[in-house]
């Protein structure tokens, strides 16, 4: 059956990813850190509130997850200026270079598995993919 087929190779694919990425990230930052430095520098400042619509976790977790990021230097928090109960996170110069870092440690490892079949199947893989997700 097809569908199985397709699950066995994409959890085989996601996990040897996860596991390379994990690798070559480490010491310095995670996968799951390195999504949200993207997610704030593509949007900073955010609320910690703002996450949760872009990861699929709980506020426990990504209170948890963002208290090792401020201790690691990638973050900081602060609070509003008008409304103290409201926190602002924002990705520091650290927080800032461990992202490109992992970025190019990401695509080079990505690019470098799509390489294995030509452009145009590149492109439909994605084209594909795109339909499967529906976006």
């Amino acid at each position: 059956m097809v569908s199985s087929e397709f699950v066995r190779l994409w959890m085989k694919m996601t996990k040897e990813w996860k596991m390379h990425l994990e690798e070559s990230l480490a010491p310095g930052l995670t996968e799951g850190q390195l999504g949200v430095l993207e997610l704030l520098l593509q949007h900073q400042p955010m609320k910690p509130s703002d996450l949760l619509a872009y990861l699929s976790t709980t506020p426990a977790a990504i209170t948890t997850l963002l208290d090792r990021m401020e201790r690691g230097g990638l973050v900081t928090r602060s609070r509003d200026d008008h409304d103290r109960r409201i926190v602002w996170v924002t990705v520091t110069d650290k927080g800032r270079s461990e992202a490109k870092r992992g970025i190019e440690l990401r695509d080079a490892y990505i690019g470098e598995a799509l390489d294995r079949i030509s452009s145009h199947n590149q492109q439909l893989l994605v084209y594909l993919l795109g339909k499967v997700a529906n976006s």
